[in-house]
């Protein structure tokens, strides 16, 4: 079961290639400075993760406005995600649960990715998307069950609205 509305949101720490080298990225460390928008992705170089994540490069100002720091998350490995943010222009810092434990921790890890296709890769996250406020308390959940379904971004930037 995934993470819900008025949960405490899970701590983490996960790395962030970044032009300075490898960093650690913890959730607490972001929590009471400004909202947080987590969007999980199932992989790294496929159309609509790369698609969803450079529109919201693109927008970044509007979630910026909304007070909301955003961060993508998959299962890739921080190299693979810099290649990634580097050829598609992804500027929000992308973050590797390389583990899955985020990912089974958030909920929102597959048992098996897209089983009609047979692909056994377990642990790959679900496309989500959790606001949590300054308080580290989740106030949006939203968790597709078919990687091409995207999250609803209108609900997400009304729920930043209202905190």
């Amino acid at each position: 079961m995934s993470i819900q509305v008025g949960d405490k949101a899970p701590d983490f720490t996960l790395v962030s290639k970044t032009a300075d080298g490898p960093q650690l990225v913890k959730l607490s460390d972001h929590v009471g400075k400004s909202n947080l928008l987590l969007l999980f992705v199932p992989m790294a170089f496929t159309g609509v993760c790369t698609a969803e994540l450079c529109d919201i490069s693109t927008g970044l100002a509007d979630y910026q406005a909304l007070d909301a720091t955003v961060f993508g998350i998959s299962g890739d490995n921080p190299f693979a995600q810099e290649v990634w943010a580097q050829k598609e222009g992804i500027t929000i810092p992308l973050l590797s649960d390389y583990e899955h434990a985020v990912a089974k921790a958030y909920g929102v890890a597959y048992e098996q990715f897209l089983p009609e296709k047979n692909l056994i890769m377990g642990g790959v996250a679900k496309r989500s998307a959790f606001v949590i406020d300054k308080a580290g308390v989740v106030q949006y959940a939203e968790v597709q069950e078919h990687p091409k379904d995207l999250p609803d971004f209108e609900k997400i930037k009304e729920t930043l609205r209202g905190l």
